[in-house]
Protein backbone atom coordinates (compact mmCIF):
# COMPACT_ATOMS: atom_id res chain seq x y z
CA UNK A 1 0.00 0.00 0.00
CA UNK A 2 1.46 3.31 -1.29
CA UNK A 3 0.82 6.34 1.60
CA UNK A 4 1.16 9.33 -0.52
CA UNK A 5 0.86 13.06 0.76
CA UNK A 6 -2.53 13.97 0.72
CA UNK A 7 -3.10 10.70 2.37
CA UNK A 8 -1.06 11.75 5.27
CA UNK A 9 -2.31 14.92 5.46
CA UNK A 10 -5.86 14.00 5.73
CA UNK A 11 -5.22 12.06 8.52
CA UNK A 12 -3.44 14.93 10.20
CA UNK A 13 -6.23 17.34 9.13
CA UNK A 14 -8.63 14.68 10.77
CA UNK A 15 -6.33 14.15 14.15
CA UNK A 16 -6.80 17.83 14.47
CA UNK A 17 -10.43 17.88 13.99
CA UNK A 18 -10.37 15.71 16.88
CA UNK A 19 -8.17 17.09 19.50
CA UNK A 20 -10.34 20.26 18.74
CA UNK A 21 -13.81 18.64 19.17
CA UNK A 22 -12.14 16.41 22.44
CA UNK A 23 -10.96 19.37 23.61
CA UNK A 24 -13.90 21.27 23.03
CA UNK A 25 -15.94 19.20 25.46
CA UNK A 26 -13.56 18.49 27.86
CA UNK A 27 -13.30 21.92 28.68
CA UNK A 28 -17.03 22.53 29.43
CA UNK A 29 -18.31 23.37 33.03
CA UNK A 30 -19.77 20.00 34.62
CA UNK A 31 -23.19 21.19 35.17
CA UNK A 32 -26.01 23.06 33.26
CA UNK A 33 -28.95 24.82 33.97
CA UNK A 34 -31.49 22.82 35.72
CA UNK A 35 -29.13 21.56 37.81
CA UNK A 36 -28.83 22.18 41.87
CA UNK A 37 -25.34 23.23 42.91
CA UNK A 38 -23.81 20.81 45.30
CA UNK A 39 -23.28 22.07 48.44
CA UNK A 40 -19.41 22.84 50.15
CA UNK A 41 -17.82 24.36 53.06
CA UNK A 42 -14.85 26.14 52.71
CA UNK A 43 -12.85 29.25 54.55
CA UNK A 44 -12.65 32.55 53.54
CA UNK A 45 -10.42 35.01 53.23
CA UNK A 46 -10.72 35.97 56.35
CA UNK A 47 -10.98 32.51 57.83
CA UNK A 48 -14.74 32.42 58.26
CA UNK A 49 -16.57 28.94 58.17
CA UNK A 50 -18.17 29.17 54.93
CA UNK A 51 -20.98 27.15 53.44
CA UNK A 52 -23.02 27.61 50.08
CA UNK A 53 -26.55 26.36 51.14
CA UNK A 54 -26.28 28.74 54.07
CA UNK A 55 -27.08 31.66 50.81
CA UNK A 56 -30.46 29.72 49.76
CA UNK A 57 -32.85 32.98 49.09
CA UNK A 58 -30.22 34.86 47.17
CA UNK A 59 -29.14 34.86 43.80
CA UNK A 60 -25.05 33.47 43.88
CA UNK A 61 -22.75 33.55 41.59
CA UNK A 62 -20.13 31.23 42.06
CA UNK A 63 -17.12 32.36 39.91
CA UNK A 64 -13.78 30.09 39.37
CA UNK A 65 -11.12 31.95 38.18
CA UNK A 66 -7.58 32.80 39.24
CA UNK A 67 -5.27 35.92 40.18
CA UNK A 68 -2.90 34.42 36.90
CA UNK A 69 -5.80 34.43 34.16
CA UNK A 70 -6.39 37.55 32.21
CA UNK A 71 -9.96 37.34 30.91
CA UNK A 72 -10.80 36.21 34.72
CA UNK A 73 -8.94 39.94 35.74
CA UNK A 74 -10.59 41.96 32.99
CA UNK A 75 -13.62 40.65 33.76
CA UNK A 76 -13.46 41.79 37.91
CA UNK A 77 -14.02 45.06 37.58
CA UNK A 78 -17.29 44.67 35.46
CA UNK A 79 -18.24 41.70 38.16
CA UNK A 80 -17.59 43.95 40.98
CA UNK A 81 -20.02 46.42 39.17
CA UNK A 82 -22.71 44.09 39.06
CA UNK A 83 -22.20 43.21 42.55
CA UNK A 84 -22.41 46.77 43.98
CA UNK A 85 -25.84 47.53 41.80
CA UNK A 86 -27.39 43.84 42.84
CA UNK A 87 -26.29 43.01 46.42
CA UNK A 88 -29.21 44.37 48.27
CA UNK A 89 -31.49 44.20 45.64
CA UNK A 90 -35.01 42.57 45.58
CA UNK A 91 -35.94 40.09 43.49
CA UNK A 92 -38.93 38.14 42.54
CA UNK A 93 -38.52 35.03 45.44
CA UNK A 94 -35.11 35.90 46.35
CA UNK A 95 -33.42 38.33 48.60
CA UNK A 96 -30.22 40.05 47.85
CA UNK A 97 -27.08 38.64 44.95
CA UNK A 98 -24.05 37.17 46.59
CA UNK A 99 -21.03 36.37 44.16
CA UNK A 100 -18.52 33.55 46.11
CA UNK A 101 -15.47 33.65 44.39
CA UNK A 102 -13.15 30.50 44.19
CA UNK A 103 -9.78 31.48 43.51
CA UNK A 104 -8.01 28.54 42.04
CA UNK A 105 -4.33 29.33 42.78
CA UNK A 106 -1.00 28.20 43.74
CA UNK A 107 -0.09 30.83 45.31
CA UNK A 108 -1.87 33.06 47.81
CA UNK A 109 -0.29 36.26 48.09
CA UNK A 110 -0.74 36.74 44.38
CA UNK A 111 -4.55 35.66 45.35
CA UNK A 112 -5.27 38.34 48.16
CA UNK A 113 -3.15 40.96 45.60
CA UNK A 114 -5.50 40.64 43.19
CA UNK A 115 -8.58 40.42 44.87
CA UNK A 116 -7.80 44.11 46.37
CA UNK A 117 -6.19 45.48 43.29
CA UNK A 118 -9.31 44.55 41.11
CA UNK A 119 -12.00 45.93 44.15
CA UNK A 120 -13.52 42.85 45.04
CA UNK A 121 -15.79 43.76 47.84
CA UNK A 122 -17.46 40.85 48.42
CA UNK A 123 -16.94 38.85 51.21
CA UNK A 124 -16.92 35.71 49.90
CA UNK A 125 -13.67 34.69 48.70
CA UNK A 126 -12.06 31.24 48.44
CA UNK A 127 -9.29 30.06 48.28
CA UNK A 128 -8.71 26.39 46.22
CA UNK A 129 -5.58 25.15 46.75
CA UNK A 130 -3.82 24.01 43.66
CA UNK A 131 -0.81 21.97 43.24
CA UNK A 132 -1.28 21.93 39.46
CA UNK A 133 -2.78 24.76 37.77
CA UNK A 134 -2.29 23.03 34.06
CA UNK A 135 -5.13 20.20 35.59
CA UNK A 136 -7.19 22.09 38.15
CA UNK A 137 -6.73 19.36 40.47
CA UNK A 138 -7.86 21.56 43.37
CA UNK A 139 -10.46 20.24 45.92
CA UNK A 140 -13.64 22.47 44.38
CA UNK A 141 -12.25 22.84 40.98
CA UNK A 142 -12.87 18.76 41.00
CA UNK A 143 -15.99 18.99 42.45
CA UNK A 144 -18.13 21.40 39.99
CA UNK A 145 -15.57 19.94 36.93
CA UNK A 146 -14.09 23.03 36.15
CA UNK A 147 -11.40 23.18 33.47
CA UNK A 148 -10.44 25.94 32.51
CA UNK A 149 -11.18 29.83 34.00
CA UNK A 150 -12.81 31.79 33.95
CA UNK A 151 -16.09 29.40 34.61
CA UNK A 152 -19.11 31.02 36.79
CA UNK A 153 -22.84 29.46 37.68
CA UNK A 154 -25.63 31.65 38.65
CA UNK A 155 -27.61 29.89 40.93
CA UNK A 156 -31.18 31.01 41.34
CA UNK A 157 -32.53 31.19 45.49
CA UNK A 158 -33.06 27.00 45.60
CA UNK A 159 -29.47 26.79 44.75
CA UNK A 160 -30.64 25.69 41.00
CA UNK A 161 -28.15 26.62 38.16
CA UNK A 162 -30.28 28.82 35.91
CA UNK A 163 -26.41 30.08 33.96
CA UNK A 164 -23.65 28.85 32.83
CA UNK A 165 -20.46 31.27 32.07
CA UNK A 166 -22.73 34.20 31.67
CA UNK A 167 -20.93 37.30 30.92
CA UNK A 168 -20.84 40.55 33.28
CA UNK A 169 -22.93 42.13 31.15
CA UNK A 170 -25.43 38.69 30.85
CA UNK A 171 -25.37 38.74 34.46
CA UNK A 172 -27.05 41.98 35.18
CA UNK A 173 -29.36 41.82 32.45
CA UNK A 174 -30.77 38.70 34.33
CA UNK A 175 -30.58 39.57 37.76
CA UNK A 176 -32.37 43.22 35.74
CA UNK A 177 -35.22 40.92 34.30
CA UNK A 178 -35.81 38.90 38.23
CA UNK A 179 -35.73 42.14 40.30
CA UNK A 180 -38.90 43.94 41.67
Amino acid sequence: MKITFNTVLNILLAGVIVLFISRHFYKQPGFVNGEPAPDFTATTIGGEPFQLSALRGQYVLLDFWGSWCGPCRKENPALAQVYAQYQNARFKGAEGFAIVSIGIEENEGRWRRAIERDGLRWPYHILDKASSLRFFDSELARQFSVREVPTKYLLNEKGVIIAVNPSAEELGRLLEERAL
